[in-house]
């Protein structure tokens, strides 16, 4: 479980592709305090440390994590958010994370708003996924406050903190995303629609 509140950026430093898994070697400032097994999210996907050696670690995607996520178009110097799982007792600052990945989304706008950006997202809305205007997403393991909810896209404020302190500074238009949508609105929105 996770809060969307992004800890460190990390760069990757090595990538091997063995039978249907990807291993992502990863450079932090945290490595020194992670340990074997545990779970860290990378752009908003847990994943387990299975390896650490000096200021780098070592985690695994199958087949199912490349399917459904963006990490397969990740590049070795390319800079992913981290997160580490939190602790029970910890403060909630951002929203329910679970680290599992709905769906890929796709970058369509980024407008500079005096001092802060509005960035506009899209999504495949056939996967039965919705936001709703001031509910929680996550893009790229970011807690956000959503705007301008539609059926297939959403926009989202980013404060100048949030740009430096995350990969949001490095997206374009067109770049692929990883979104996670509220835990809260999914079991709503299955509910909902088994009563159709």
């Amino acid at each position: 479980m996770f809060t969307g509140i992004i800890e460190d950026l990390g760069i990757i430093t090595k990538l091997k592709k063995d039978q249907g898994n990807l291993h992502l070697t990863i450079q932090s400032n945290i490595t020194s305090e992670l340990k074997i097994d545990q779970s860290v999210a990378h752009n908003g996907i847990c994943l387990t440390v299975v390896e650490i050696l000096e200021d780098t670690y070592t985690v695994t995607a199958i087949k199912e994590t490349l399917e459904k996520t963006n990490i397969d178009g990740l590049q070795i110097g390319d800079a992913v958010n981290l997160e580490r799982a939190m602790k029970l007792g910890d403060r909630l600052d951002g929203h329910i994370v679970q680290g599992h990945v709905d769906q890929v989304g796709v970058c369509e706008t980024i407008n500079e708003d005096n001092g802060s950006w509005v960035y506009t997202f899209s999504y495949d809305d056939s996967y039965g996924n919705v936001t709703i205007e001031k509910g929680s997403a996550t893009v790229n393991g970011v807690s956000l406050t959503v705007i301008n909810s539609k059926k297939n896209s959403f926009s989202v404020a980013i404060i100048p903190y949030t740009y430096e302190h995350t990969n949001f500074k490095l997206l374009k238009k067109g770049s692929k995303i990883n979104l996670e949508f509220d835990v809260l609105g999914k079991y709503i929105q299955k509910l909902y629609s088994a009563r159709l």
